[in-house]
């Protein structure tokens, strides 16, 4: 990607008016998207993005610049204006040894995305649209969209770091609308993996779709979802999204370092129900959210983050460590070269426990079961949260009862993982994006199902 010789050279330009640090972040990001509807493409588009990011730390401050241009004099050029802005010691001349960082591969794509053609491609698609179709006479319209990009990184730094990788990740994406004489419902599945296009052969295409559809058909049934506070049963998979925006990302170094959020200063004390223990792990092969290093050119690990509702540990960056005093933890991310990093998680999910999901629901006489969850929002100081159920069913008298419609969970974060009574034995992951002060990433969340013994569900009215 760059030479060793002129990465030297832009990093003793980044360290020469200040700074104590300096990182360079090179990026070559290929990427494919196709959208069909009604197994028609609607949308096809391919590109390309090159691009190169310029990090200084002065203290426990920065600086960052990128660009698209990789000529020598102009990356030296930006990197000494950079550097000229840290106005701290003048540091001229250093020699830097770089050492490459031995990455042993964990997450092989064996097809390469890239030379299948896109013909292929579309017949997944196309598979998948017919499956939802066939599922049911009330199915009105399938929107299924295919994904993949193949990402080279170089990461190197003043200390010597020369870390480079190839990340291959490809997401199918179903939406099923189904529809009657009054109204239409929405089912949804986005399966991902960082893997190559063997994916498509691993899954189910026809179960995808069928569970998309038979959520959206299962939805015409339902009836406006009563308000209140009640128990609640959070089904597996990406019921974990509850975890990771509420309580996840308060564990980031992004928050604690500045004292924000419900966890900081907590560590080595009960935040929530000795029932949960939760990690966050870069390292399972082949997982939506993992990576050999983050961007920094750490490598990825295992994080304990509550062991039995004790909190043990935070998702640490460079930048962070140096004003926490602790040592990074893999945990580094970005969008591209446009961001600089920061703590982010990977995949991030609740362990499960020794309870069943059929004894939950028949040890509560009242209540809310949320198979699958929809989008939401949630206050990341505070862990306050509103999320919407996208697939819910009554519980009366320890039984399922009738589908509904319209509602969410809406509590805060810590709260609610205190107020967990029963912790599933079937865990789940789920895929999906997360969104932060460096961008969208892709990450794993997950749980296997939780019985909260109290909630607040927002109702519906019509």
């Amino acid at each position: 990607m760059l030479q060793q010789k002129l990465v030297e050279r832009v990093l003793q330009a980044a360290l020469s008016h200040g700074g104590d640090f300096a990182e360079i972040y090179v990026e070559n990001k290929i990427e494919q998207h196709l959208s069909m509807v009604k197994e028609k493409i609607e949308k096809a588009r391919s590109g390309q993005d090159f691009g190169i990011g310029i990090r200084i730390f002065n203290g426990v401050d920065y600086l960052y610049t990128y660009t698209n241009n990789e000529e020598e004099n102009h990356l030296i050029e930006i990197a000494a204006l950079l550097s000229q802005a840290a106005k701290n010691r003048q540091t001229v001349n250093r020699t830097i040894t770089f050492k490459k960082e031995l990455i042993v591969p964990r997450h092989i794509a064996t097809i390469d995305p890239r030379v299948v053609s896109i013909e292929r491609k579309r017949d997944v698609l196309s598979r998948v649209t017919r499956h939802a179709f066939d599922y049911h006479k009330s199915v009105s319209q399938v929107k299924a969209s295919y994904f993949d990009e193949t990402q080279r990184v170089l990461i190197a730094n003043s200390d010597g770091l020369w870390a480079e990788d190839k990340r291959v990740r490809t997401r199918l994406f179903v939406e099923v609308i189904a529809a009657d004489q009054e109204q239409k419902q929405r089912g949804y599945l986005a399966p991902g993996a960082s893997k190559g296009f063997e994916f498509y052969s691993e899954i189910d295409l026809r179960d995808i779709a069928e569970t998309a559809a038979d959520s959206a058909v299962r939805m015409l049934e339902a009836r406006p979802c009563p308000g209140g506070k009640m128990p609640v049963v959070i089904d597996n998979g990406f019921g974990g999204v509850i975890f990771h925006e509420a309580c996840g990302h308060g564990m980031e170094a992004t928050a604690v370092a500045k004292g924000n959020g419900p966890y900081a200063g907590k560590l080595n004390q009960q935040v929530v129900s000795e029932k949960i223990s939760a990690i966050d792990n870069g390292t399972i092969p082949n997982e939506w959210g993992s990576l050999h290093i983050d961007d920094e050119g750490t490598h990825t690990q295992r994080n304990s983050l509550i062991e039995k509702g004790i909190l043990k540990g935070y998702l640490i960056d460079k930048l962070g460590g140096r004003r926490l005093g602790m040592a990074p933890t893999g945990s580094a991310r970005r969008q591209s070269y446009r961001f600089a990093p920061t703590s982010r998680m990977t995949n991030t999910y609740i362990l499960p426990g020794t309870d069943k999901l059929d004894d939950m629901i028949a040890g509560t006489e009242y209540g809310l079961y949320a198979k699958s969850m929809g989008g939401g929002s949630v206050n990341t100081t505070t862990g306050d949260f509103n999320f919407a159920v996208l697939e819910g069913y009554m519980i009366e008298n320890g039984k399922l009862t009738y589908p509904v419609k319209g509602a969410t969970l809406i509590g805060n974060g810590r709260q609610t993982m205190y107020d967990v009574d029963m912790v599933g034995n079937n865990f789940k992951p789920g895929q999906g994006m997360c969104g932060s002060i460096s961008g969208s990433i892709p990450v794993n969340v997950g749980q296997p199902a939780l019985r909260v013994s109290q909630l607040t569900v927002g109702g519906s009215q019509s």
